[in-house]
C-alpha cells in the first residue's frame, strides 16, 4: 500500500485567473494552477469563490497537455463502478473536461485557432474511443502479484511513483504535476488503458469473485499497421498484459498473469489499399539488440518466459515467422523457450478443439510457472514464475483464443488451489460458470482488438460458445471488411491522437503541426479519387438519359468507362500515396524501406516532394516541406521557442 491513497471527493473551480482542485472530504491544501503564469502551487481558496462561483465535481486529474498555443488542464467528470476487489473500487472514466491554461490568449481565441482545434479534436476522440480505468486505492497499473512483492517499498512512495510505467497511461501529461516541488501525489492519479470485469461465481456452493483485467502499455502505442514490431528501446507494438483473479469469500486468492506483444522485430506491413498489404521484414543491425533488450526486460519483470507464436508456416507470413526464429536463437536466452503452432494449419476445417495440442506442448512450462496464490490469512503460498509471451500477427484473434484456453487451463489448477474444485473434477463440468467464463473472456478479446484494430475480435464465437460455427465466420467476414476500411483510410488520425497524448509526438508552437493541414503531393495525384467518382457518375446518369439509339451512347459510355479504368488502374499503382497515414510522426523510413531483408513486393520509391521538402525542412526554411520535420521539446519547459 502506498504512503497515501489518492484524493476521492474533488470539486474544480474555474475563474479567469485560475483552476483550483479542492477535496472537500479533508483538510488538505487545494491544487491551484496560475492561467496566467502557468504556476502549480498547493494554496487555500479564495474565501469569495464560494460566494460567486459553482464548483464543478470531478473524479480525478489526468493532466496537463502541451497542445500547440497553451498547455490544457485534463480531468475526469464521469465515471462507471466496475466493481470491488478486495473491498478496493475500480472504475471506468465516462467524461472528461479539457480546460485551456491560457498564456495572453482569451479562451475563444485559443479555440478559434484551427491547428488548435484539430489537436482538441484529437484529443477528445482519443479520450472518449479508449477505455481508461482507475482506483483511488487499488493500483490498476499493477498485476497483483507484484503489489504484493513491493508493499514494503512502496509505504515510502506516493501513487504515481509506485505505479508500473508501461501500463501508467497519462503518465506524459501528469508530468508536469509530478516536476514540482510541492507534494501533489493526492492529486495525481495513474490511469490504465485497459479493461475490468469483475463477477461472480458459483461452484459447488462456493461462490468466489472472478475477475478479468487488462493493461496496455503506452509505449510504442498506436493503431493496427502503424505500430507493428519493436522499437530500438525494445518495446513492441500492441502489447497488453491479462490478469485472471479469484477469491474466495474468506480473501483467499490466485491470479494468473499471460502478455502478448507484436512480433519482436524490424517489421511492418505497410498499407497500399490492397486487402494483403506488403510485407516488409528489415534486417537491421540492432534487431538482435533490440530483441535482446525487450526478452531481458520480460524476464526481469515476470520470470521465465514461453513465446508462443502462432502465425502462419507458409505464404504472407512465412517470412517473419522465420526470422523470429533467427532471432530468438542468436540471442539465445537460457529462461526463453520459442514454440511455433500454426494455429491456422492445425485447426482447420473449424477444428478449434486442436488447441489442445499446444496446451499438451506447454504444460510442462505451465506447471513450472504456475499461478500467484495468497492465503486468506496474508502468507504468499505460491508465486507465478513466468509467463506465457503470445503472438500472432495483429496480437488479436488467433491470440485470444489461445490466451482463453490457456487461462481455462489455469483456472482448473487456481480453483482446486481454493478448495471450489476437487481433485480430478474440471471447470467445464460447470456450464452456467462456463457461459460466465466464455462471455467474460470474448468481451475482453473484443476491447483490446477495438483498441488495436478498430473492430471487435474476430473467432469470438468459439471464445464464447466453445464451438466454431458458420454464423461466427460470418461476423468475422464483416469485421474484416471494417477493419480494411478503417485501417486503409480512417487510422492516420487515430495514430496522431496516440502519438500526441502519449508524448510519441510534442508539439512546438503552431507551426509545428502545420502537416495537419497540408497535403504535399501533386495536384493530379489529389484529383484522381475526384475524376472517378465523376466518371462514375457520368455513368449511372447515362443509363437514365434519353437515348435516340444505343449506337448515340455507344462513344459516350466507351470514354467515361476509360476515364474510370484510368483512374482506377492510377490509384491502384499509387495505392500508398491514398493511405490515411499519421502526420504528426510521420512512417516515410518504412513505406519507402530499400536496406536489406525482406519485401512481398517491391517498395516504392520515396515521391520526389519528400525529397525536396526533407532538403527544405534540413536547411530550417518555412516552407511547405516544415511538416516533415517536426522537432520535439520535453514537455514541463517553461520557454516556447519557434
Amino acid at each position: 500500500m502506498a504512503k497515501y491513497t489518492l484524493h476521492t471527493s474533488l470539486q474544480l473551480w474555474a475563474s479567469e485567473d485560475e483552476y483550483v482542485i479542492e477535496s472537500y472530504d479533508s483538510e488538505d491544501l487545494p491544487l491551484t494552477i496560475n492561467r496566467h503564469t502557468g504556476e502549480i502551487t498547493l494554496a487555500p481558496l479564495a474565501a469569495n469563490y464560494r460566494a460567486y462561483l459553482s464548483p464543478t465535481q470531478i473524479y480525478g486529474v489526468m493532466g496537463i497537455l502541451r497542445l500547440s498555443t497553451t498547455d490544457f488542464l485534463v480531468v475526469i467528470t464521469g465515471r462507471v463502478s466496475k466493481g470491488k476487489i478486495l473491498g478496493q473500487e475500480i472504475f471506468q472514466a465516462t467524461d472528461y473536461k479539457v480546460l485551456p491554461i491560457s498564456s495572453g490568449a482569451t479562451t475563444a481565441q485559443i479555440l478559434a485557432h484551427p491547428i488548435e482545434q484539430h489537436l482538441l479534436a484529437l484529443v477528445h476522440s482519443h479520450l472518449y474511443s479508449a477505455s481508461f480505468i482507475f482506483s483511488y486505492e487499488w493500483d490498476v497499473t499493477r498485476r497483483m502479484q507484484a503489489q504484493v512483492i513491493a508493499q514494503n517499498d512502496d509505504a515510502t512512495k506516493a501513487p504515481w511513483q509506485a505505479a508500473d510505467v508501461r501500463f501508467f497511461w497519462n503518465y506524459h501529461i501528469s508530468l508536469r504535476l509530478m516536476q514540482q516541488t510541492a507534494d501533489l501525489g493526492r492529486y495525481i492519479m495513474p490511469v490504465a488503458y485497459g479493461t475490468c470485469d469483475i463477477q461472480y461465481g458459483q461452484i459447488n456452493g462456493q461462490r468466489f469473485q472472478f475477475a478479468l483485467m487488462s493493461r496496455r502499455s503506452r509505449f510504442r502505442a498506436g493503431a493496427r499497421y502503424f505500430t507493428r514490431g519493436i522499437d530500438v528501446e525494445g518495446q513492441v507494438g500492441n502489447y497488453n498484459e491479462s490478469e485472471q483473479i479469484v477469491i474466495t469469500e474468506n480473501n483467499s486468492k490466485t491470479a494468473f498473469v499471460q502478455t502478448r506483444g507484436s512480433i519482436p522485430l524490424f517489421w511492418a506491413e505497410v498499407n497500399n489499399l490492397r486487402y494483403l498489404p506488403d510485407m516488409q521484414v528489415m534486417e537491421r543491425p540492432d534487431a538482435i539488440p533490440a530483441l535482446r533488450l525487450h526478452l531481458e526486460e520480460q524476464v526481469a519483470l515476470y520470470g521465465s518466459q514461453s513465446l508462443v507464436n502462432l502465425v502462419n508456416s507458409k505464404g504472407h507470413e512465412q517470412q517473419v515467422k522465420e526470422a523470429y526464429e533467427r532471432n530468438v536463437k542468436t540471442v539465445a536466452l537460457p529462461s526463453v523457450q520459442y514454440h511455433h503452432f500454426d494455429f491456422h494449419k492445425e485447426c482447420r476445417h473449424m477444428r478449434w478443439d486442436r488447441i489442445s495440442i499446444l496446451i499438451d506442448q506447454l504444460e510442462p512450462e505451465l506447471e513450472e510457472k504456475g499461478f500467484f496464490h495468497v492465503t486468506a490469512a496474508g502468507g504468499v503460498q505460491k508465486w507465478q514464475l513466468g509467463v506465457v509471451r503470445t503472438n500472432c500477427m495483429d496480437n488479436l484473434d488467433r491470440t485470444n483464443v489461445v490466451q482463453s484456453a490457456l487461462a481455462k487451463w489455469s483456472l482448473n489448477r487456481q480453483l482446486r488451489e481454493l478448495g471450489v474444485l476437487s481433485d480430478g473434477e474440471m471447470v467445464d463440468q460447470h456450464e452456467s460458470f462456463m457461459v460466465l467464463f466464455r462471455n467474460m473472456w470474448a468481451d475482453h478479446a473484443d476491447a483490446i482488438s477495438k483498441a488495436y484494430s478498430g473492430t471487435g475480435a474476430l473467432k469470438t464465437d468459439f471464445t464464447r460458445t466453445g464451438k466454431r460455427t458458420r454464423l461466427g465466420a460470418l461476423r468475422d467476414g464483416t469485421n474484416s471488411a471494417v477493419r480494411y476500411l478503417k485501417n486503409n483510410y480512417f487510422d492516420g488520425p487515430r495514430q496522431d491522437a496516440f502519438d500526441l497524448f502519449t508524448g510519441a509526438w510534442v508539439p512546438r508552437g503552431p507551426s509545428s503541426a502545420y502537416a495537419l493541414f497540408f497535403d504535399p503531393r501533386p495536384l493530379h495525384t489529389r484529383a484522381m479519387p475526384y475524376i472517378m467518382s465523376f466518371a462514375i457518375f457520368m455513368i449511372l446518369a447515362g443509363l437514365t438519359l434519353p437515348r435516340s439509339s444505343d449506337y448515340s451512347l455507344q462513344y459516350y459510355f466507351v470514354f467515361w468507362i476509360l476515364i474510370a479504368t484510368a483512374t482506377w488502374a492510377y490509384i491502384r499503382a499509387h495505392g500508398v500515396e491514398y493511405v490515411s497515414w499519421p502526420r504528426l510522426r510521420r512512417l516515410d523510413e518504412v513505406i519507402y524501406y530499400n536496406g536489406p531483408g525482406f519485401r512481398s513486393r517491391k517498395a516504392p520509391k520515396a515521391p520526389t516532394y519528400l525529397q525536396v521538402a526533407s532538403s527544405a525542412a534540413q536547411r530550417g526554411r518555412l516552407t511547405s516541406a516544415r511538416p516533415y520535420h517536426l522537432d520535439e521539446v520535453e514537455l514541463g519547459t517553461n520557454k516556447r521557442t519557434e
